[in-house]
């Protein structure tokens, strides 16, 4: 039991903090990790303020002190939108997902695709074309995309997103592809792109490996070659029915729900391999709705539902 003395100066520990000057507070808690952020706020008012300035995450990242943070974007069937979520160290070691009130909730489906420290969010309707500062935690509104396209996917090869999706062009359904250029913030003049062979109906999500970025449409798996401007067809890759795919270290991972494996792609190489050892461990995964692969600081992480009807709209 600690003695009066000791609860003495742990009750003028946060009043000796609220006397120092703001700048000097932010250095102090720039310092501290940001999985005890939601322990800090409980203090008081005045740290839950300070927790939830963006000026605490620019001081962060002029210190270098930057974490990898896992975020994902859930719905939720009492509110009927979609909130954004982090993983959160508990102070006993497991983890649990914990509600971002500062990111706005979402009511429309969205493209998601995280770029270091950001996500951008490509969507429809009011929502448009938005920026996500993780570090900061705020929201930047960018220009909208030169023509309306759906189903679309997006992934980043040298510093420019490339979407493509489905645009009707005299009422006909095509393929088309415009850029954006992440450095100046505004979309390429005259990149709207035309596939120079049949993509499919639908595609299924796309990666980036090794400066080239790959998709599927069930049935078949493309390349598109920025440098060259053209898309081929890749044998190999449409070997298999991939889906939900990430990239570490340029290999592609996707989980192969028919035969509870973890199957690699090596674009250098071009073969297929499975990640062994998970058998025990991808077992659990044997009724869930959804799974899916996602990397977060050169680690792989597969999200999957643990009960029916909680369906992830995008990770980060």
């Amino acid at each position: 039991m600690a003695s009066k003395t000791e609860r003495d100066i742990e009750s003028q520990a946060p009043a000796l903090i609220t006397s120092l000057p703001e700048d000097v507070v932010f250095d102090i808690l720039a310092r501290v990790p940001r999985r005890e952020y939601p322990t800090l706020s409980l203090v008081s008012k005045y740290f839950r303020s300070l927790v939830a300035s963006p000026g605490l995450y620019v001081r962060r990242s002029v210190l270098g002190f930057t974490e990898h943070c896992f975020y994902v974007l859930l719905y939720d069937d009492k509110s009927r939108d979609y909130r954004w979520y982090t993983l959160h160290r508990k102070a006993n070691g497991k983890r649990s997902l914990v509600l971002i009130h500062l990111l706005p909730a979402k009511k429309l489906d969205a493209t998601i695709l995280s770029v270091g420290s950001s996500i951008y969010v490509f969507g429809g309707g009011r929502d448009g074309f938005l920026r996500i500062d993780c570090g900061l935690r705020t929201v930047e509104h960018l220009p909208n995309m030169p023509l309306h396209m759906s189903h679309k996917i997006a992934d980043i090869i040298d510093g420019r997103i490339y979407v493509i999706g489905n645009n009707y062009d005299s009422m006909k359904k095509k393929k088309a592809m415009v850029v954006f250029n992440t450095e100046a913030k505004m979309w390429e003049p005259g990149m709207i792109l035309r596939p120079n062979i049949d993509l499919g109906e639908t595609l299924y999500g796309c990666v980036a490996m090794a400066d080239k970025m790959y998709t599927t449409d069930k049935n078949k798996s493309f390349v598109y070659k920025p440098k060259e401007g053209i898309w081929e067809t890749d044998e190999m890759l449409s070997s298999k029915t991939w889906r939900d795919a990430c990239v570490v270290d340029d290999v592609l991972y996707y989980y192969d729900t028919d035969a509870l494996q973890l199957r690699t792609y090596d674009s250098k190489h071009r073969c297929w391999g499975v990640v062994e050892g998970l058998k025990n461990l991808l077992h659990i995964t044997l009724w869930s709705d959804w799974i899916g692969t996602t990397s977060c600081g050169g680690k792989l992480a597969l999200c999957f539902s643990k009960e029916s009807g909680c369906y992830p709209k995008g990770r980060a």
